[in-house]
């Protein structure tokens, strides 16, 4: 990694030609645990962080399969999560257009019963299984010590770090150290919509690799410092708007409603009006939010520095006045 005119560039070192070999213990072991860790359903997105920067330049095999993991925990939750939505949404609408649907559950105990929301179940839990399954499959593969990929994912990431299976080749080289990093950062902008969990992944890859990449290191920061924020908005518009809610219920309950032609009941209502528009507002931003996380993802893997409005500045301030710093003599 170099720095040019003040940017963060990032350099493809030459890799240096390594002898394959069958796959060890330790490789399958850290494959494993790597695709495991998608049962924890976000908590577990760490792992493939720790297992990639342990392996990286120890096994091929054990680094492909730890960022194949990431790439599905992080990427594939988000595509997963997205179509989930779509899907509950296009099954709740047809649902209330489907006839006889309209008398409602509560006036209709047999509408469970309907055909329509039996298939609208099944597609609910099936989309949850289809998620838990994969990884399970991966884990069983990598414990036998197969090469797997993931469905889309798999090859196309083999083909992004110029991943070559051991027994391909006579000679192969080390992963592709620039898309290694590259990958790991954008993972790191995708989980953005695994509330709280997804902050693991940016920092795990700048405490274990920050030191070895300034580009991960930068990107890792503000990412990072883009979540807190996102995540601070989000919880932030969540407590405002409960507390509206229940100040309403307060106001609406044994006094008999507020008193509009009294100053406090005039107050009262004005309060909780800006309360729950703010909240509102909170709420809607933060949709907005997650989608700049995707794009930052996207324009990561596109070869570009990307940088967040305003926080990605101060973080590259931060960042070079540490620097300065450390390079003043004692």
């Amino acid at each position: 990694m170099t720095m040019i005119g003040g940017t963060l560039r990032a350099t493809r070192h030459t890799p240096m030609d390594i002898t394959p070999t069958a796959t060890t213990t330790e490789d399958r072991i850290w494959a494993v645990l790597a695709h495991l860790s998608a049962l924890s359903f976000g908590m577990g997105i760490l792992l493939p962080v720790v297992g990639w920067s342990d392996q990286r330049r120890k096994s091929n095999y054990a680094s492909f399969q730890c960022l194949q993991a990431l790439g599905y925990q992080s990427l594939g939750f988000t595509v997963w999560f997205l179509s989930y939505l779509v899907v509950v949404i296009l099954g709740l609408f047809i649902l209330l257009v489907w006839p006889g649907s309209s008398r409602g559950i509560s006036n209709n105990p047999d509408m469970i019963l309907d055909p329509g929301m039996i298939f609208f179940l099944i597609v609910i839990v099936g989309l949850f299984a289809i998620y838990f399954l994969l990884p399970i499959i991966a884990a069983v593969a990598c414990a036998l010590g197969r090469d797997f990929r993931y469905p889309i994912l798999g090859d196309r990431l083999a083909r992004y770090l110029d991943f070559v299976p051991a027994q391909e080749e006579e000679k192969q080289s080390w992963l592709n150290e620039d898309h290694e990093f590259r990958w790991v950062v954008a993972m790191g902008h995708f989980s953005i919509l695994i509330l709280l969990w997804g902050m693991l992944a940016p920092l795990t890859a700048w405490i274990l690799q920050g030191k070895n990449s300034p580009f991960l290191k930068f990107q890792s920061i503000q990412t990072l410092g883009y979540q807190v924020f996102t995540t601070i908005l989000y919880f932030l518009g969540g407590f405002l708007y409960f507390f509206g809610i229940v100040l309403l219920f307060a106001m609406m309950g044994g006094l008999g409603g507020p008193d509009l032609n009294s100053t406090m009941g005039i107050v009262s209502m004005v309060v909780l009006g800006v309360l729950l528009l703010v909240a509102a507002a909170l709420i809607l931003i933060v949709p907005l939010l997650h989608i700049l996380g995707q794009w930052a993802g996207y324009r990561v893997l596109k070869g570009e520095d990307y940088r967040y409005p305003l926080i990605g500045r101060l973080v590259e301030k931060q960042i070079s006045k540490q620097s300065i710093i450390k390079e003043k003599p004692a």
